[in-house]
């Protein structure tokens, strides 16, 4: 599966583009700001219907226009699929396949898979429990339609509940009945969402470690846990437990939506032990693994979008990164960066098919390549 060609009207910084893309490697060169990341953000728009960086699509709108529109020409298994993704202000976000609208967006995520990698990856680390959870969600929602619903399905109970509890609150009346109603829902929901996410780690887990060692040649021992109240007890009766509690402080005390990864180097939180390298280093092999798990879950491997990953990265390990992404373990891949003689040198040396484009302030400047089409 890749992306064969990209249309972009009123998106972001550009107004009119028009790409061709090689099967295998893309390199997008230019200026900090020309919208080398616009790009990338525009093929994760086609495959998971959101901006990596915004919810609010409207931000994604070229200045003073009202509305853009990402079109995309995948080629899968033989044949091609035309995916449309439009936006207006005063309407709602359109998302066709080969002509036909989807009645739900939820419906089309997992058919064309990415990974991206970028330097926002760092909330990670240094943002709070929500943007791990956010994590794992893009993980297992890219195959398991199942699980996607029942996250949004957990939530809704959630606010429900939650509602509820600011209910009694304001009224001074208790129904334990009707609360329980809401527990029912939050048990059948998070206990699914528990039992994914517990896959996902135990088998993500020796496979970050592996690439963790190819990408830092480091000899610091990291650590990657899944901390949740479901693996401390049955859930209903933790949530019968701490009615009381939940009723003073009027929202829900337990469940999975308290979940959260914890990421640790030589026994102490990357967060405050780690250096920018090593904290880098730590986000691109946990993101390579994030691949691999997808790729293995879908039998094909997803496309992968490396946004100037190399910055704090040396010549060295920059060289070796696309090595080792250059292997045919990887599918497509797209990859910004600001150093176009960096790589150009490197890819040469690997002898595989690329594409490189130069952006600047007029927009797509030229494209150049080996020519090679290795499959």
């Amino acid at each position: 599966m890749y992306l064969k060609k990209l249309l972009l009207t009123n998106f972001k910084n550009y107004g009119q583009a028009d790409i061709e893309f090689s099967p295998r490697i893309n390199c997008i060169v230019g200026n900090n700001g020309v919208g080398k990341t616009n790009i990338l953000d525009a093929i994760h728009y086609l495959s998971l219907t959101k901006s990596f960086f915004n919810n609010i699509d409207s931000a994604s709108i070229m200045h003073d226009e009202e509305f853009f529109i990402i079109q995309g020409i995948f080629e899968k298994n033989g044949e091609e699929d035309n995916i449309f993704c439009s936006f207006h202000r005063q309407k709602q976000k359109t998302l066709k396949r080969n002509g036909k609208e989807y009645a739900r967006l939820s419906d089309h995520v997992g058919r064309y898979p990415v990974v991206m990698i970028s330097p926002a990856d760092s909330a990670l680390i240094l943002e709070g429990s929500e943007e791990r959870r956010k994590f794992m969600n893009k993980i297992i929602s890219q195959y398991n339609a199942e699980y996607l619903e029942a996250v949004l399905n957990y939530n809704k109970a959630l606010q429900q509940r939650n509602k509820l509890l600011r209910d009694f609150a304001d009224s001074g009346q208790f129904d334990p009945d009707m609360l329980s109603i809401w527990d029912a829902q939050l048990v059948r929901y998070g206990s699914l969402v528990h039992a994914e996410r517990s896959l996902l780690i135990n088998e993500i887990v020796p496979v970050f470690y592996e690439y963790y060692t190819m990408v830092s040649n480091s000899k610091e021992v990291v650590g990657l846990k899944y901390r949740s109240h479901l693996g401390e007890g049955d859930f209903q009766e933790m949530l019968s437990a701490s009615v009381n509690k939940d009723r003073a402080l009027e929202y829900t005390t337990v469940g999975i939506h308290k979940d959260d990864l914890v990421f640790e180097m030589d026994g102490y939180p990357v967060k405050s032990l780690g250096s920018q390298g090593q904290q880098k280093s730590f986000l691109v092999s946990l993101k390579l693994a994030k691949f691999d798990y997808i790729k293995r879950k879908a039998r094909f491997p997803p496309i992968l979008l490396l946004d100037d990953v190399f910055d704090k990265f040396d010549a060295g390990r920059v060289a070796q990164i696309i090595r080792l992404v250059g292997n045919h373990r990887f599918g497509q891949i797209f990859i910004t960066d600001t150093h176009q003689d960096r790589l150009h040198d490197i890819l040469e040396s690997i002898k595989t098919d690329y594409r490189l484009f130069r952006i600047n302030e007029d927009g797509i400047d030229g494209v150049t390549g080996n020519g090679i089409h290795e499959k």
